[in-house]
């Protein structure tokens, strides 16, 4: 009997172990998990500059600092150095799993409808479609990131926030700034993965440059992400303020008039400067990772 049973644990293991050995070598879920892994290294390593912007951004009373350096320094004073990664629970809840759905529909999009040398085009049609996946996908934890960070809310941790913004504003306001976070998210991932892949191929075809070294990957992501990050500025600012004030603003249009008549056109671009250089950084960061990932699991 014991040796049956030692006998049927040992199938079940041998099975276990081989599903799982086909789960992993599956080309979407290696492309998953090597956006997963690069998204946790640019959000660890950037998130103080998402909280700098995001501070920048949210309306304050009396003569609260909006420079960058003021905003640090005032952070570090009022909550510490660590109060510079606040969010950061929420960041990784969202951005971890959020890089991944968006590199492996990246991934099958390129192979289903894609090529080898994809146009212009087709590079921000394939880019604002992986991203419509993952922006829509982990929204609610984008409201809760954009919370935590602003100071303005006490949530106890991410489940609690959860259950308590779906307890008091139901699915809306899971789902606040939907619209704006769109309108930013997407066209900045269309030019990004636009402006990247036309980068690579003038460098490819100098014939000077090497292809395979990360700083090349990541210099291509710097120059893609400043003008990515520059065009969909104004959308970041209104969604800003949608998922921290939802009760107020309902409509984009209802923002968009908002930030023009309180500070003017210079509104559009408050937080620019963190924005731009998170956004620029931890996008060439992740694109370098997962660039040598792919590379070292063959799917290069």
């Amino acid at each position: 009997m014991t040796v049956d049973k030692r006998s049927v644990i040992e199938d079940l293991r041998v099975k276990v172990k081989s599903t799982m050995e086909s789960y992993i070598s599956n080309p979407v879920v290696k492309s998953f998990l090597a956006g997963s892994l690069s998204g946790t290294c640019s959000t660890i390593v950037f998130q103080p500059l998402d909280l700098v912007k995001t501070r920048i951004q949210t309306p304050v009373s009396g003569s609260a600092p909006t420079g960058v350096i003021a905003v640090v320094h005032n952070v570090v004073k009022n909550e510490t150095l660590i109060g510079l990664w606040r969010g950061m629970a929420p960041s990784l809840s969202r951005t971890v799993p959020g890089i991944g759905v968006y590199f492996c529909s990246l991934h099958w999009l390129r192979n289903k409808i894609g090529n080898n040398d994809p146009s212009p085009l087709e590079s921000m049609l394939v880019g604002a479609s992986a991203r419509t996946v993952s922006g829509i996908s982990m929204l609610p934890f984008t409201v809760i990131k954009t919370r935590f960070e602003s100071g303005l809310f006490k949530y106890n941790g991410v489940v609690s926030a959860l259950v308590t913004i779906y307890r008091l504003e139901g699915a809306k306001g899971l789902y606040s700034g939907l619209t704006a976070t769109l309108m930013r998210d997407v066209p900045f991932s269309a030019l990004y993965l636009m402006f990247y892949t036309e980068i690579k191929k003038k460098l490819r075809d100098t014939g000077n440059v090497n292809m395979t070294m990360p700083l090349t990957h990541f210099s291509c992501g710097i120059v893609a992400g400043c003008f990515a990050s520059i065009v969909t500025q104004p959308a970041d600012v209104i969604k800003t303020k949608m998922q921290l004030f939802p009760d107020r603003f309902s409509r984009v249009h209802q923002c968009i008039f908002y930030v023009y008549k309180t500070y003017g056109p210079a509104g559009y671009f408050k937080g620019l400067v963190p924005r731009t250089l998170r956004r620029t950084l931890m996008a060439a960061l992740a694109w370098t990772v997962y660039e040598q990932m792919m590379t070292k699991v063959g799917l290069k």
